[in-house]
């Protein structure tokens, strides 16, 4: 069972169980959890049955325990990405820094203005 509920605690919820809702009405109630208890089973049935249907036969390919948002570790995503063998991002490195002549194309040089009382920036009065 899961939810951490021994044998002990659903005892101990039984018996206040009986002790809110009398003997007189405890078998409606009982009876009435049993149903929910068995819709509840089924519509688990159902949707399983309804993934299984729908991923088809990959559903017994698929490693469950890799996709559980538990076994997500920062540290171990960082350390395997910097220390893994994989030879392409050395090449894309050295391709950086030793570029192809023709790799970058020649801008001319950039204007400087120089800006005085007789000769103030453009100003766009629009625009404030």
């Amino acid at each position: 069972m899961g939810f951490g509920l021994t044998f002990e605690k659903m005892l101990l919820i039984g018996l206040i169980a009986v002790l809110l809702v009398g003997p007189e009405r405890l078998p409606r109630y009982a009876e009435s959890f049993a149903k929910l208890v068995r819709r509840g089973g089924e519509l688990l049935r159902d949707t399983k049955s309804r993934v299984r249907e729908e991923m088809g036969p990959e559903i017994t390919d698929v490693d469950w325990r890799k996709l559980d948002p538990r076994q997500y570790d920062p540290r171990r995503i960082i350390r395997d990405a910097l220390f893994e063998d994989d030879p392409a991002p050395v090449k894309a490195a050295t391709a950086l820094v030793e570029p192809a002549a023709s790799a970058f194309p020649v801008r001319p040089p950039i204007e400087r203005h120089e800006f005085s009382r007789t000769s103030p920036p453009p100003f766009d009065s629009e625009a404030t």
